[in-house]
C-alpha cells in the first residue's frame, strides 16, 4: 500500500497535483456566482435560508445572525442559495408551505418579491462570474501587461486557404470579416472560431488595400497545457522581424479596460462555439465535463499559480454563460420567466412552469451525461 502513496500525495499525484487545484478552482467559481445571488438578494431585502458550497450531506456549517445556514457539502460540484419560501435550491416557490410561513417571512420571501427584485437577484450570479473574470484580468495585465505582435504574414503555407486566397509574404491585415485588427492575435482570435466560413480580409500590399476571400480549416493543436485542440487556420505564420513583438504595460485603468474587453471577446467565442456547435459545426471532443476541468486544473498548477488563476477566469466566463441560457433550472429559463410574467403582468401559470421545468431538467441532465461521456468515454 505504501508504494503508492508517493503518487497520490507528491505534486504530480492524483491528490496534490490534480484535485486540489480542480477543487481551488470550482470553489471559487461556485462561491462568487453563489455570493452574487446571495448579495443582491439581500440587498433587495430578501431572506436567505442556506448558502452552500457543494450537494449532499453537510460537512461543516454555521448559522449567521440572520438565520442563514452557511455550509460546506460532500459533493463539491455546484452549489447554492436556498431563499426563503423555496422549495428546492432551484428557487422554485414551495405553494405547500406558503401557508405556513408568518407575515414576517412572507415579507422577505423570494416569490412574494417584485419581478424586478427577483430578475435581478438571479442574474446576479452570472453577472458575478463575469465581473470575477474583469477582475483577474485586471490584476494580470496590470501585472504582467500583454505581448503583442504586429498584424503581418511573414510566411504562407502552401496549399493553404492563404495561399488559395492568394495572401503573400509582408502583407499585413487591415480586417478579419469587418473586424479591424491591430495584432496578430487579434486575427487569430477571429478565425480559430471560424472553421468552415468564408471570411473576408483586407490587407495592405505595397501601400494599397487589397481584399481577399478565405475559408479557414481545422486543424489539431496543442494549447498551452498540452491539451489536444481543433482550431480554424488560414495557414499563416508571423515571425519576429516582421512582428516586431513588443510588452505593453498598462495603468490600473488602462488593465481594466482591456480586461473587460477580453472577457467580451471570450463571452463572444464562447456563444460562437455553442451555435457551432449544436448544429454539428464543432468538434464534440472540445466540450468536457469535471473530469477534463480537473485535467486542466492540474495541468495548470504544474505551470504556475498564474496560470490556475486564469483558468479560474476563463471557467467563471463559462459558468456565467452558460446559466444565462433560457432553459430552466439555469438562471437563464427563470430570467425567461420573468420577462413573460413582465409582459403579461402575472406569473406563469403553475402547470405551463413545471412542464417546461421538466423539459429543461431533462436537456440539462442531457447535457451532463453528454460530456461526463466524454470525459471517460467519447473522447
Amino acid at each position: 500500500m505504501s508504494e503508492y502513496l508517493p503518487a497520490f500525495l507528491t505534486t504530480d499525484g492524483l491528490l496534490i497535483g490534480t484535485i486540489v487545484p480542480f477543487l481551488f478552482v470550482l470553489t471559487i467559481v461556485v462561491f462568487v456566482h453563489e455570493m452574487g445571488h446571495y448579495l443582491v438578494g439581500r440587498w433587495c431585502g430578501i431572506g436567505v435560508k442556506a448558502f452552500s458550497i457543494g450537494f449532499g450531506p453537510e460537512l461543516l456549517g454555521f448559522n449567521d445572525r440572520r438565520g442563514t445556514r452557511w455550509k460546506l457539502c460532500a459533493i463539491p460540484l455546484g452549489g447554492y442559495v436556498k431563499f426563503v419560501g423555496d422549495m428546492s435550491v432551484t428557487s422554485k416557490p414551495d405553494n405547500g408551505e406558503d401557508d405556513n410561513l408568518s407575515p414576517a417571512e412572507r415579507k422577505i420571501a423570494f416569490h412574494t418579491q417584485p419581478v424586478w427584485k427577483r430578475a435581478a437577484t438571479v442574474f446576479a450570479g452570472p453577472l458575478f462570474n463575469f465581473l470575477l473574470t474583469i477582475a483577474v484580468f485586471t490584476v494580470l495585465f496590470s501585472a504582467y501587461g500583454r505581448y503583442v505582435m504586429e498584424p503581418t504574414v511573414a510566411e504562407v503555407r502552401a496549399a493553404s486557404p492563404a495561399a488559395n486566397a492568394g495572401m503573400q509574404p509582408g502583407d499585413r491585415f487591415v480586417s478579419v470579416d469587418g473586424q479591424q485588427v491591430e495584432t496578430f492575435s487579434d486575427v487569430q482570435r477571429i478565425v480559430s472560431g471560424r472553421g468552415g466560413d468564408p471570411l473576408t480580409f483586407v490587407m495592405m500590399r505595397d501601400g494599397k488595400e487589397v481584399t481577399v476571400t478565405a475559408t479557414p480549416e481545422m486543424m489539431e493543436q496543442k494549447d498551452a497545457l498540452g491539451n489536444s485542440v481543433k482550431v480554424a487556420v488560414i495557414g499563416v505564420v508571423n515571425n519576429e522581424e516582421l512582428g516586431q513583438p513588443r510588452l505593453i504595460s498598462y495603468s490600473p485603468g488602462g488593465a481594466f479596460v482591456q480586461a473587460v474587453s477580453e472577457t467580451g471577446h471570450i463571452i463572444e467565442r464562447t456563444g460562437q462555439f455553442l451555435k457551432r456547435f449544436v448544429v454539428g459545426r464543432e468538434d464534440k471532443c472540445q466540450l468536457g465535463g469535471p473530469v477534463k476541468i480537473a485535467d486542466m486544473a492540474g495541468k495548470a498548477a504544474q505551470l504556475g499559480f498564474v496560470w490556475l488563476v486564469q483558468l479560474v477566469a476563463l471557467l467563471s466566463v463559462g459558468i456565467g454563460f452558460l446559466n444565462l441560457l433560457p432553459i430552466p433550472p439555469l438562471d437563464g429559463g427563470h430570467l425567461a420567466f420573468y420577462a413573460v410574467e413582465a409582459v403579461i403582468r402575472r406569473p406563469v401559470s403553475e402547470r405551463a412552469m413545471e412542464a417546461v421545468y421538466r423539459v429543461g431538467m431533462i436537456l440539462v441532465l442531457a447535457f451532463m451525461g453528454f460530456v461526463f461521456w466524454n470525459d471517460l468515454f467519447g473522447c
